[in-house]
Parts: structure tokens; C-alpha cells; sequence
């Protein structure tokens, strides 16, 4: 942790930290992760994000000058990253393993972050959003089932074919339309559900 010099009150009151450059952007990206987990997008404001991080609003705005431009940084700075898939000996615990990593990202606090963006932007508003989503979620998401699939076509568990983008595309999708459509908190239950029934079906064996 970064230790900061308090710098005597101004006459309004307010208290701000002596910090620039990289030390500054952190904390304001911080603070903006903050507000969108606690009051959500909607309540999100420049100067609310600026009184977070201890600094002036026009630092903030120095550094982006529109909320969406700041929210779109704090969310790709913050995302958290899968890097590898679980290898736990068969397709089923895989696939269970990297859904609650999936589901834990979604949970932590830059996850509420980018639901409350989801939940609450207007359709023109989450176009702005549409790379962060994809980039920094679904599609590394769908990487690493692909690499589960791989693996369990080579163990002889998955039929050959298996790797199909519609196929690997059903557990973001599910998990991502049951959050925002349906306010799911995607229990332990319900995980091994969607493995159970839905993609154990999709990836098994065929009979010749």
C-alpha cells in the first residue's frame, strides 16, 4: 500500500492527498470502482469519484472527461483475469471449477461494477462498454472452456466435434443473461445444474 502525506484542510473543508501521476490515477479508478459497486451507475458522479479518492474534480477531469471514459478505464483496469483453465482430471469438474472462478469474478467488487453498468446504461450508453465486456470477459471466458474441451476430446470424455463456438458460448451466455435478466446469484446448486444438464449433454460421446 501506498503511504500519502495529508496536506493541512483548505479553507472550504475539504481534505485532499499530495499525489500525481500514476499514485493519483490508481486511486481515482479506484474510487470510481467504489461508486459504481455501492450507488451503482446511475449515482455514479465526477465529483462524487473525486471526493473518493481525496483529490480535486478537476483532476479528474484532467484525466477523463466524460464518466463513461472514466468507467471504461476502471472497469479494464480492474476486471480480474482468468489465465488458466482448471485441470481437475475429467471435463465436468473442469467446466464446474472454472464457472466458479467465472462466477467469483462476477461477485468481486469490479464484477458488481460492470452488472450495475449492464443492468442500469441505456442501450446506447453499454455500446460504449461493448469491448471491455467482450475483451475482458466473454471472450477470454470462451478461450479457456475451448481449452477444457480440448483437453477432455484428448482424454476421449468429448466427441471430436465439440469445439464449437456455439457450444462454448453457453456458459458466459447463461451466466451473463440469468445475472442481468434474472438477478441470479448462481448458487453452488445451480452451477452443477447447467454443467449437469446442459453441457455434459452438449459434450458427450456419441455412439458411433
Amino acid at each position: 500500500m501506498v503511504s500519502s502525506r495529508w496536506t493541512a484542510a483548505p479553507p472550504q473543508g475539504s481534505v485532499s492527498l499530495r499525489r500525481r501521476g500514476a499514485v493519483l490515477e490508481r486511486a481515482i479508478l479506484e474510487a470510481a470502482l467504489d461508486q459504481l459497486s455501492t450507488v451503482g451507475w446511475n449515482g455514479l458522479t465526477m465529483e462524487g469519484v473525486a471526493a473518493g479518492a481525496q483529490t480535486g474534480k478537476a483532476a479528474v477531469y484532467r484525466r477523463w472527461p466524460s464518466k463513461e471514459d472514466l468507467v471504461v478505464d476502471a472497469l479494464q483496469a480492474g476486471l480480474p483475469r482468468l489465465d488458466s483453465a482448471p485441470d481437475r482430471g475429467s471435463v465436468r469438474e473442469d467446466l464446474l471449477e472454472l464457472c466458479r472462478q467465472m462466477r467469483a469474478a462476477m461477485y468481486s467488487r469490479p464484477g458488481s461494477a460492470l452488472r450495475s453498468v449492464l443492468h442500469e446504461c441505456d442501450t446506447f450508453t453499454a455500446e460504449r462498454f461493448h469491448s471491455v465486456i467482450v475483451e475482458g470477459v466473454v471472450e477470454p471466458s470462451v478461450e479457456l472452456i475451448k481449452g477444457v474441451v480440448r483437453r477432455g476430446i484428448e482424454r476421449g470424455e468429448v466427441r471430436p466435434d465439440a469445439v464449437d463456438p456455439y457450444v462454448c458460448d453457453v456458459i458466459p451466455a447463461m451466466m451473463m443473461y440469468r445475472s442481468k435478466v434474472c438477478g441470479s446469484e448462481w448458487e453452488e446448486a445451480d452451477l452443477v445444474e447447467m454443467i449437469d444438464r446442459v453441457m455434459v449433454p452438449l459434450l458427450e460421446r456419441r455412439p458411433d
